[in-house]
């Protein structure tokens, strides 16, 4: 199984406790009304299944995971740091009229000053904010997706207008 059969849940902080329990950061809205019995965690590269023993919601964004295996501090730690993904037939379907900045991956960036900037490439999801990556003028180049930034979308002709800060282009040009 590749991350391309798998949707991203979120990522194993650090052990709580002795006995293997993990802190789970969930990124993913309403993860608890997924029904799963195994996650796969991302070691270098590969997706390694690991059979869920329970997980506690606590709030939003977090939740106390025990795996099978992992019941030492010592395992748990190993998974440290770690992506934890799920199969994607187990992503609930959404609603047709639901957009989220994920689904302007392909979108072509046009930046009020600079023009247009090319096509969204992918989106990298860090636990403060998603960046969007273009290539442009044979650069890659990384941006923030937040309100800021964003001046607008078009989802029919799949364009969204930003306003990058001044001087965050010539960081990648230079």
């Amino acid at each position: 199984m590749t991350t391309d059969d798998c949707f991203r849940v979120g990522s194993i902080l650090k052990p709580k406790g002795l006995k293997g329990e993990l802190h789970l950061y969930v990124n993913f809205p309403d993860l608890e009304k997924v029904k799963f019995t195994t996650i796969f965690v991302d070691m270098a590269g590969k997706l390694v299944p690991y059979f869920v023993d329970s997980i506690k919601y606590l709030q939003k964004n977090a939740a106390y995971l025990i795996l099978e295996d992992v019941d030492t501090i010592e395992k748990a730690s190993l998974l440290a740091k770690k992506n934890v993904y799920l199969p994607n037939k187990l992503k609930p379907k959404r609603d047709k009229n639901e957009f989220t900045l994920f689904d302007l991956k392909g979108f072509t960036a046009v930046d009020e000053n600079e023009g247009e900037l090319g096509v969204i490439t992918d989106i990298h999801e860090y636990p403060q904010q998603l960046i969007a990556t273009v290539t442009f003028k044979n650069c890659e180049v990384l941006f923030p997706l937040n309100e800021e930034i964003i001046k607008g979308i078009d989802v029919v002709k799949e364009i969204v207008t930003v306003d990058l800060p001044e001087g965050l282009l010539d960081i990648y040009l230079d």
